[in-house]
């Protein structure tokens, strides 16, 4: 048997489909009538909507099974992802990949597996519309142009669903993506004892930028400094838009002395776009930050509201004249 590869992308991808808070979630018609039109389309008597999770992959629609996901080791949806095309095997008895496979040798007894990736807007493929036959088959132009069409109907469904997750402006999570990623990031960094740090970031003057440049210039302005985020940060890291010009990130196994290099590597990089854009204003930007600490903090609000807190304290420092205080986590910092 043929364990999957893991796609190069695969943090990103992980991040983005955790962000959708769809994993576990109760079944819905939009991906239910998908499935069973492919399955009385094609005859067959299994149709899947499935999701490639890091361990696993979980069944967000199911016609014909009663499992609700399976190990990501032995999915056939974790070789679709691979690629870019319908992932065809029209025999596994008689593929080297599989034939030796517990979906083939046992039930659900897998013979013809046709699995097209699900591609979201930043090009993370999330999972697949599968159909499975307990018989070998042969798999037409047409049956592929179809199965492709259906594929794309549920990419649609998706991406209403990450829209209520992500920021349509930056493409960075929002509030609801940020803190179900949070949860899941700190959960982790609780049961492996590691360290995680809250950062919450203000653009300073940015009203100043809207009622002088205009709200085009704004929106250019949360793009840049969204784009800086993302280019200082690992993509292991959670960053979003809260809302306005308020920013987060959540940093997991990073200490103190790696935090306040990624600020410095931040820094600068602000520093040389406002040199390069020459657009009339810099971008400047306070910065809470916060190391997470288990017995203090009991959830994702508790850090955030710290780190914010922190935040405004040094914004308020700023405006009094009195920016002297050096960058320390669990302190803030006004960068800028």
């Amino acid at each position: 048997m043929q364990t999957p590869e893991k796609p190069a992308n695969e943090a990103t991808r992980i991040e983005t489909l955790r962000a959708l808070n769809i994993l576990d979630s109760s079944p819905e018609e939009r991906f239910d009538r998908l499935t069973r039109l492919a399955k009385r389309l094609f005859g067959v008597p299994i149709a899947l909507v499935s999701l490639v999770d890091e361990n696993r992959q979980w069944f967000k629609s199911c016609q014909g099974l009663s499992a609700t996901e399976t190990s990501r080791d032995i999915s056939f949806c974790g070789h679709a992802i691979l690629g870019d095309d319908v992932f065809l095997v029209p025999d596994a008895a008689k593929d080297e990949r599989f034939n030796d496979n517990p979906l083939v040798t046992d039930a659900p007894h897998i013979r013809f597996y046709a699995g097209c990736p699900l591609t979201v807007s930043n090009g993370s493929k999330l999972g697949t519309l599968c159909i499975i036959d307990r018989e070998p088959r042969e798999f037409s132009e047409d049956d592929l142009a179809l199965l492709s069409d259906l594929a794309r109907m549920a990419e649609q469904e998706l991406a209403a669903v990450q829209l209520a997750t992500m920021d349509e402006l930056t493409m960075l999570s929002n509030r609801r993506g940020f803190e179900t990623l949070s949860l899941h990031a700190l959960n982790l960094c609780r049961r492996l004892d590691k360290p995680a740090s809250m950062l919450f970031f203000d653009l300073d003057r940015f009203k100043q930028i809207n009622d002088s440049f205009g709200h085009a210039e704004g929106d250019r302005a949360l793009t840049s400094f969204a784009h800086l985020l993302k280019q200082s940060f690992r993509e292991s890291d959670v960053v979003a838009r809260l809302g306005g010009d308020e920013f987060a990130v959540l940093l997991t196994n990073t200490g103190s002395d790696e935090l306040n290099c990624t600020l410095d590597r931040l820094q600068q990089s602000v520093d040389d776009h406002n040199r390069q854009a020459q657009r009339g204003y810099d971008i400047i930007f306070s910065v809470g930050a916060v190391a997470f600490d288990k017995s203090r903090h009991a959830d994702v609000a508790e850090l955030m509201a710290e780190a914010d807190a922190l935040m405004y304290e040094q914004k308020r420092k700023r405006h009094a004249g009195n920016d002297n205080d050096p960058v320390s986590v669990n302190g803030a910092r006004a960068v800028g």
